[in-house]
């Protein structure tokens, strides 16, 4: 007579046999979501009694779709929303893992109870009230608990972005830095680096409390922090902050050790999304104030960019040159960019090599640099501007990018007459007029 349980054991090692195929093990087709055919690892049942991997139907919802993906049946937003855990599923699924863990099957964790808008209102409320009473302690208490929810999923992050967390940390970030802003810098310090989270940082409402002067002021004191994290997120919000509205750009100027922390981040880079964060605020600084590019230039950045065109990756070399293109309106940001004698083989380089944005900067600089000193045109002629010009030309510019560029050409042709270099034909013109892009 076989006892019960070693039947049961015969037949589930048996079944453990059977689903080992070709070396691979073969997940039941219960536990795989319908949407991405993989384990799940957080089942949820719909009002339809299907059952899904929770970030696989959030996702399908999201892309705009409101139905359910296998009986195609029509749900409300209530229903859409409502997402049951199905605790049987999941236990049943670990428990295949745990069978399966000598085939390098890891058992998949408990999933935590995800954040509710609920949630995220009572939170809100309480800090507030905290905020209110100037509660130092409990607002340092709150701004944790946000932190490490945040950390727990990127669902939870969305649920605390869309659900008011943003503007009561912004209010929070205000009114403590404007009052004795000494006392309160570790708590400071923790709502900018929970601000400064991707899904929040740009956000709504974030630039309108966050562009006060006395939050400006307290931004660039981490800005020239010695912990890179801060830096970093400083850099984040100053990018949100100036992007969104120029008359902060122009508030910013006035603040003293902004200018200095930018150029520092960018000449000591802690990463490379700081140093693109630092380039697009002294963008917007640059363009709404002359004095400021001045500023700029006695610290040296003209050198420090002209190097990081040459050295850094695409997004950096495409911020670098639209930088560098609004320096160039300044004479004293002109005179800078003239002193550096790799320049202009530099941007010729960069014409067509990078992205169009970059290659209308590198155009732009070039014809601004080329108004002042005709010298620079004929250097331009001899590394090969005029034919990459015309390759410009050929395949498509629009507006002013257009009109510097034929300028430009008949400044150079002027040039090689001059010089005795042979102009290009017609019968070339039409080979470059089937060149392709190279971006």
């Amino acid at each position: 007579m076989v006892l019960p349980w070693r039947r049961h054991e015969r037949k589930r090692r048996q079944g453990k046999k059977l689903e080992i195929s070709g070396g691979e093990i073969k997940i039941p087709a219960d536990f795989r979501c319908p949407i991405s055919l993989d384990l799940m690892k957080d089942p949820v049942t719909l009002s339809t009694g299907i059952t899904y991997d929770r970030n696989s139907i959030e996702s399908w919802f999201e892309s705009g779709k409101d139905s359910c993906p296998v009986t195609n049946r029509t749900l409300d937003h209530t229903n859409r929303t409502v997402l049951i855990p199905n605790h049987t599923m999941r236990k049943m699924i670990q428990e295949w893992c745990v069978d399966h863990r000598s085939y390098g099957i890891e058992r998949i964790p408990t999933p935590r109870v995800p954040l509710t808008p609920r949630e995220v209102s009572e939170i809100c409320k309480k800090l507030m009230e905290a905020v209110v009473r100037q509660d130092n302690a409990k607002c340092l208490e709150i701004v944790g608990k946000i932190k490490n929810l945040g950390r727990e999923s990127e669902r939870n992050k969305k649920c605390l972005a869309q659900n008011g967390v943003v503007s009561v940390l912004s209010s929070c970030f205000e009114r403590f830095s404007s009052a004795a802003r000494e006392r309160h810098m570790a708590l400071l310090e923790e709502v900018i680096s929970v601000l400064a989270w991707p899904l929040l940082v740009r956000s709504e409402g974030l630039s309108k409390i966050m562009g006060t002067a006395s939050s400006l002021r307290c931004i660039v004191h981490f800005l020239n922090s010695s912990d890179p994290s801060a830096r970093q997120n400083a850099a984040f919000l100053l990018r949100e902050v100036v992007s969104s509205d120029t008359s902060y750009a122009r508030t910013l100027t006035d603040i003293e050790g902004a200018s200095e922390g930018l150029v520092n981040l960018i000449q000591n880079p802690t990463s490379p999304n700081s140093t693109k964060s630092s380039l697009m605020v002294i963008y917007h600084m640059a363009t709404t104030n002359d004095q400021t590019v001045s500023r700029f230039v006695q610290m040296g950045l003209v050198s420090s960019i002209t190097e990081m065109v040459l050295n850094t990756e695409k997004g950096i070399s495409e911020r670098a040159l639209v930088v560098l293109d609004a320096i160039c309106n300044d004479e004293q940001g002109r005179e800078a960019i003239l002193r550096n004698d790799l320049i202009v083989p530099l941007l010729v380089k960069k014409i067509l090599r990078v992205s169009d944005l970059a290659t209308m900067c590198s155009i732009s600089i070039l014809w601004k640099l080329g108004k002042k000193e005709e010298s620079v045109l004929v250097e331009a002629l001899q590394v090969g501007a005029f034919e990459k010009l015309l390759v410009v030309l050929q395949v498509g510019c629009e507006g002013e990018t257009r009109e510097k560029v034929s300028e430009l050409l008949k400044r150079l042709n002027l040039l090689r007459n001059e010089v005795g270099m042979k102009c290009v034909d017609s019968d070339s013109s039409m080979r470059l007029k089937y060149v392709k892009r190279s971006f």
